[in-house]
């Protein structure tokens, strides 16, 4: 795996000079940057290793002006060379690049003292010392210290070795699956069109395949590929990449956007963080603090939000929401994944003051009042949980905090930063453990078993509270038990395992609670029996019903329900507004008309009259319009026919 050295130190300590010596190249390419003898710009330079391998080099900033390209060149190195010079010795700048390091999680790197031929041997000593005590309690503390002069070559030797050994020694760990370039510069190359560079912080790519830049989700194709001006037919991880891009002017692209493959990041206006405050901040971080926040080659204004208190301490770490602010009226989209590390930067004064590191870098986090201590605790222990226990808890913590509406496992890669693999293996586990649940296969959606349950529990809550409000009905719509905004692949994966496990019993198109019986208070139920038997009792010429309840001291109102009880049980049928049939009567009016046809054609109001054993109009019309909206029979002019023997 490619491995990316960068340099960090004050203004004029000879970072550039000191590249130059070492590989050939001169790092500063803006003539501005040589005419005032300091790097504005990032600069980029390789060294070619005894194996004939090329070995980047990102040579970055000192003055504290442009400390924003300094955190853009520092993000995707993998060691740094601190560079501090032998007759100036510590500096603000030094002391700022090396806590910036820090915060970007780089943990290992050399030391170069230049200069050594500005200072007397008794002097150099000195400065060693000096520099050994400020690295005390630094990642650099143990890292040896190189005293070199690019002037005379005196110790470049000694350095390059080490340098060339530090690439043998380490074996960065970066994902192969998921392409990202934050873009650190962007041009047009005459004939080519538009370019853009960048470290490449994970997954490859090759000539012609799709791409996107984020967060304008602009399409695009990749034409060709370059690593340390080499065209090459792949980019692969931790090498200085030029991509010129199809279909893409330089106006479209701004510093800090993201080169990736369609649909695997998700730009979002806020993230949740991981926030540390350095020790050396002069002041703590306030509640809803404005800053600047750095991330890859992006730096955006941007508003703290703590979770659990006021204001964040030097030497402090706490959990926080970071929105983006609006620029230009237009809302600001970051695309990031789970461990990116992060830099913020307070206005006044313009410092470095804290890092961290991005746990959820989608829209779709919770709200701070939904994210109580104990889900807190589990944020902030997710980074250095790194072993298979630590990968398991970090996949269904997030997708707990996903809630109701899951996670896609797209979603999941960026929420988990685990390559697919390793998360598809993941899923599979967790899933045979019951800890999470596939709700859409083809959308390959996950959810949370304890917020699957919690949706459960809702619904069953919502249904018996159905039952006690309605209890004359049999069931409800499936759509009065899901919330509105759940997905709708989602909803029916609940409630199949709800029928599945007997909790809730499917009827047509309606769905019950188990144990739900339709029940009668005793006044209803005495009502039921006496319009049952008024009707009963005159099958052929049932009463009208006003009349009925009139006679029994009811109003329409409180009948209704039994009403609509007793014609869901199959027992009365309505017939028209006011008159309602015992289903028997009904039944035995539909066998004699059936007769009827048998040997005749048609059947006449008159026919009819003698098939019911001489019923009035009062019943013989509503009766003949009941089977027409029955679909027994069907009117053609004044006359009747069966329905299947119409012509």
């Amino acid at each position: 795996m490619a491995v990316i050295m960068g340099t960090a130190g004050h203004i004029d300590h000879g970072k550039t000079s000191l590249v130059r010596a070492l590989t050939g190249i001169d790092c500063d390419r803006l003539e501005e940057e040589k005419r005032r003898g300091i790097t504005i710009e990032l600069g980029f330079a390789y060294f070619t290793l005894p194996d004939g391998e090329r070995m980047g080099v990102v040579d970055v900033p000192g003055h504290e002006r442009f400390v924003r390209n300094m955190v853009a060149g520092a993000t995707g190195i993998d060691f740094v060379l601190l560079v501090i010079a032998a007759d100036e010795g510590v500096m603000p700048q030094t002391r700022e690049h090396l806590e910036i390091c820090s915060l970007l999680g780089i943990r290992q790197g050399l030391v170069a003292l230049t200069k050594i031929d500005m200072v007397e041997p008794d002097l150099l000593e000195l400065a060693k010392e000096d520099v050994a005590t400020f690295l005390k309690g630094t990642f650099l503390e143990n890292a040896p210290i190189y005293p070199v002069s690019s002037v005379t070559g005196e110790g470049l030797e000694e350095l390059r070795q080490a340098i060339y050994a530090r690439n043998r020694e380490m074996a960065p760990k970066r994902r192969e699956d998921l392409f990202r370039l934050p873009v650190d510069r962007v041009f047009t190359l005459k004939g080519h069109g538009t370019v853009v560079t960048g470290t490449l912080i994970s997954g490859r790519a090759k000539p012609g395949d799709d791409v996107e830049l984020l967060p304008s989700r602009r399409p695009s194709r990749i034409r060709s590929i370059q690593t340390h001006g080499m065209d090459v037919q792949e980019a692969t991880p931790g090498h200085r990449t030029s991509i010129n891009l199809a279909g893409l002017d330089v106006e479209d692209i701004r510093r800090g956007d993201v080169v990736a493959r369609p649909g695997t990041l998700f730009p979002s206006p806020r993230w949740v963080i991981s926030l540390t405050c350095l020790s050396s901040s002069p002041r703590a971080l306030r509640h809803r603090a404005e800053i600047h926040f750095h991330h890859g080659a992006k730096e955006v204004p941007a508003r703290l939000y703590f979770y659990d208190r006021d204001k964040l301490a030097p030497g402090e770490t706490a959990l926080a929401e970071v929105r983006f602010s609006p620029e230009n009226g237009e809302e600001t989209l970051m695309a990031g994944v789970f461990g990116d590390r992060c830099v913020i930067r307070a206005f006044s004064p313009l410092r470095t003051v804290a890092g961290g590191s991005v746990l959820i870098p989608l829209d779709s986090a919770p709200r701070r009042r939904d994210i109580g201590p104990d889900m807190q605790a589990r944020l902030l222990a997710m980074p250095d949980a790194i072993d298979q226990a630590g990968e398991e808890e970090r996949l269904v913590t997030q997708l707990e905090l996903a809630g109701s509406h899951g996670a896609t496992q797209a979603a999941l890669s960026v929420l988990t930063n685990l390559d697919n693999r390793r998360l598809e293996k993941l899923v599979q586990s967790l899933s045979g453990k019951g800890r999470i649940a596939c709700y859409d296969k083809e959308g390959r959606a996950w959810i949370a078993s304890s917020a699957l349950n919690r949706l459960s529990e809702t619904a069953l809550a919502r249904a018996a509270e159905f039952h006690k409000r309605e209890p004359l009905k049999p069931g409800m719509a499936k759509g009065v038990l899901i919330p509105a905004q759940l997905p709708p692949k989602l909803a029916h994966f609940m409630l199949e395992k709800l029928i599945r496990s007997g909790a809730l019993v499917a009827e047509g198109d309606l769905v019950r609670l188990a144990d739900h019986r339709v029940s009668l208070a005793s006044d209803q139920s005495l009502l039921r029996e006496k319009l049952l038997k008024a009707h009963q009792n005159s099958p052929m010429t049932p009463p009208n019903l006003k009349d009925v309840l009139e006679e029994l001291g009811v109003t329409p109102k409180e009948a209704a329900p039994v009403l609509k009880l007793l014609q869901q049980e199959g027992l009365l049928i309505k017939v028209s507004e006011g008159l309602w049939y015992d289903a028997d009567a009904i039944e035995e009016l539909k066998k004699r008309t059936r007769m009827w046809f048998e040997t005749h054609d048609d059947l006449t109001p008159g026919d009819f009259k003698e098939v019911t054993g001489g019923l009035t109009r009062k019943y013989l019309i509503p009766l003949l319009e009941y089977f027409d909206r029955e679909r027994f029979t069907m009117r053609v002019g004044d006359k009747r026919q069966l329905r299947g023997r119409a012509s």
